[in-house]
């Protein structure tokens, strides 16, 4: 895919996170050079998660461990794995997500933007602005890069 203006990128994330239909992880590649970066102090709060489907191993997965999405309560202080019990209501799954997380500014494709490091697992989440509201995210890492493939998601501030 050639190079996308900023706005045709976050035209494109939008239709691919409403379809939900399989990228081309290349697709999603452009979408994400496309973006602004982000400061950590941006990602304090709580967000909602979703997947942008990619045909990586993970697609599907959070749905199946009722994945609700990430809460930033401070650099230090990081909940990666919020899901929600059989009676609806959102915990910290720390089995699931090893441990918790915290928030650092971390060069990723020789750009420096706010990512997420796990505390209990060899992954690193990696984030830049679509809107006011929606990140764009790409988990990294040792266990979550499959074939040379990232697996692909969203957050949008709640």
């Amino acid at each position: 895919m050639s190079q996308l203006t900023r706005d045709d990128a976050v035209a494109d994330f939008f239709r691919r996170a409403q379809s939900q239909e399989v990228s081309d992880p290349a697709d999603l590649d452009a979408i994400w050079a496309a973006l602004p970066t982000v400061r950590v102090d941006e990602l304090i709060g709580a967000w909602r998660g979703g997947e942008l489907p990619s045909g990586h191993p993970m697609d599907g997965q959070l749905a199946v461990v009722k994945w609700h999405g990430k809460r930033f309560d401070s650099w230090h202080d990081v909940k990666p794995m919020v899901c929600v019990d059989d009676d609806g209501n959102l915990y910290s799954n720390t089995e699931i997500g090893k441990g918790e997380a915290s928030a650092w500014m971390v060069e990723f494709r020789g750009e420096s933007t706010a990512s997420m490091v796990y505390d209990g697992q060899p992954v690193i989440d990696h984030f830049k602005r679509v809107d006011d509201v929606t990140l764009m995210g790409i988990m990294n890492g040792k266990t979550s890069l499959v074939r040379d493939r990232h697996f692909y998601f969203f957050l949008v501030k709640e």
